[in-house]
């Protein structure tokens, strides 16, 4: 009956129009945010002119998202010289679109890599995606940063086996240490957490938590600008000389560097064709009601957590600060996005909450994120120019895994020692199977699988 429930829209409803991969290749005169929530909410304007005549830095980087952003800060903190290149706007991409999910971990299944780098190193992956969490919130408090950061995360099982892989988990965090306030929450008390009959039970972290991603991202480019680094917008990389001296050229300028970054993620398209083979560009997807009253906030997320399901095909969901449902979910790799995102995911929301119908939406929009095949995030070096260093695929956990990625490029390039960096760089990323055309409806197929095995 809810999938037959007409959606409402109110008339202000936003969409993003430009959600194909494709379009998005060919977006480099986008020359405002991708109309969403985020983008109607910021609370700092920050315009910045586009890469003029030459100029030269220690380090170039070449994305203004969270990667590039917090490598930038954490090389300037180290006293380099740093430019930084954003085709579009700062923020433009993943990073302020995302569910705003703050969430411990970098990567999936991490014991899947202990024949390459030992339990040792699986344990150290670990405790650097509670260190991953750690730097957001240092980052946050140092700067002042206004992003409405709030604590508390629930994992939801919509299956038995969720519920032992909470238990498993649970005694896992408890071994290594995890810090902060950890609850498994049984069926019978779950709607101290979330306001639904969809869910067997769940996984309280205090130690997660849910923000404002887009005024994270400008409130780390203030930062940024603040210790000296020049950030230039609307500067499309066109080529790259590589060499023991970089240069990289954007349509009006050029910029001579030692070291360069590549944190352009799932937008890298075909300036390293290599790396851009090791992630696949993936849609995901979010819609946002109209304000809701404060007793139906209470009764949807009583302790005003972020929450995710478990399954292939998962859905996230939170409260943004002004009392919205922040709803998303629908990964989809095909490259075929819907035409209409809300009246996608709307029956999506109400099989979660049915006491949502009749509730309008006022924004929709998605975006892409970068998939790794193994979905440990990538970062390295290029073995053949060891003075280019990238980070990409974070496979849904970049919020945190971007910062973590920050901090480790920068160690690796100011002082050529990072025992972190080292043991992301051991593990091998195999690269998608197809070429550019074929990779996404091959794994579409591989996903259309594991989808069925969840369901049955």
């Amino acid at each position: 009956m809810l999938r037959d429930t007409a959606p409402v829209y109110p008339r202000k409803m936003q969409t993003l129009h430009d959600t194909s991969v494709n379009h998005r290749a060919s977006a480099s005169n986008t020359s405002d945010h991708a109309p969403s929530y985020y983008a109607a909410s910021v609370n700092r304007e920050l315009t910045l002119e586009p890469l003029q005549g030459e100029q030269r830095a220690d380090v170039c980087i070449v994305g203004g998202g969270f990667s590039g952003l917090n490598t930038a800060i954490e090389l300037a903190e180290r006293g380099l010289s740093v430019i930084l290149l954003e085709a579009h706007r700062i923020g433009w991409g993943a990073s302020g679109r995302n569910g705003g999910q703050l969430i411990r971990g970098v990567g999936h299944d991490v014991e899947q890599f202990s024949k390459i780098i030992g339990e040792e190193g699986v344990d150290e992956l670990k405790r650097m995606g509670f260190e991953a969490v750690d730097i957001v919130r240092q980052r946050i408090e140092r700067y002042a940063i206004d992003c409405d950061l709030t604590w508390g995360y629930c994992d939801l099982a919509t299956k038995p086996r969720h519920l032992k892989g909470f238990d498993e988990d649970y005694s896992d965090l408890l071994r290594l240490g995890y810090p902060h306030q950890l609850q498994r929450v049984s069926r019978p008390n779950l709607a101290t957490v979330v306001g639904s009959q969809r869910y067997l039970g769940g996984l309280l972290d205090m130690g997660s938590g849910h923000l404002h991603p887009l005024n994270l991202a400008l409130g780390e480019a203030a930062a940024a600008q603040s210790l000296g680094v020049r950030l230039f917008e609307q500067s499309a990389v066109e080529r790259i000389e590589y060499g023991p001296q970089i240069k990289v050229h954007t349509a009006q300028g050029v910029v001579h560097a030692d070291n360069l970054v590549l944190a352009c993620n799932a937008y890298l398209n075909g300036l390293q064709p290599k790396l851009a083979g090791k992630v696949l560009p993936a849609g995901s997807y979010i819609i946002a009601t109209e304000r809701l009253p404060e007793p139906l906030r209470r009764e949807l997320l009583p302790q005003n957590t972020a929450v995710c399901d478990q399954r292939v095909a998962l859905d996230y969901f939170r409260l943004s600060a002004d009392g919205r449902l922040l709803f998303g979910g629908a990964c989809h790799y095909s490259g075929r996005d819907p035409k209409d995102i809300a009246a996608y995911m709307q029956p999506k929301m109400l099989e979660v909450f049915p006491q949502l119908i009749g509730i309008g939406i006022d924004y929709q929009w998605g975006g892409m994120i970068g998939i790794g095949a193994n979905r440990l995030p990538q970062i390295g070096r290029l073995p053949e120019q060891p003075n280019v260093f990238y980070a990409q695929a974070y496979s849904g956990h970049g919020l945190n895994a971007t910062h973590l990625a920050g901090r480790l490029l920068a160690e690796a390039i100011a002082t050529q020692e990072s025992q972190g960096f080292d043991l992301f760089a051991k593990v091998p990323h195999p690269t998608f199977p197809g070429g550019r055309a074929l990779r996404s409806p091959l794994l579409a197929l591989g996903m259309l699988w594991y989808r069925l095995k969840d369901r049955f």
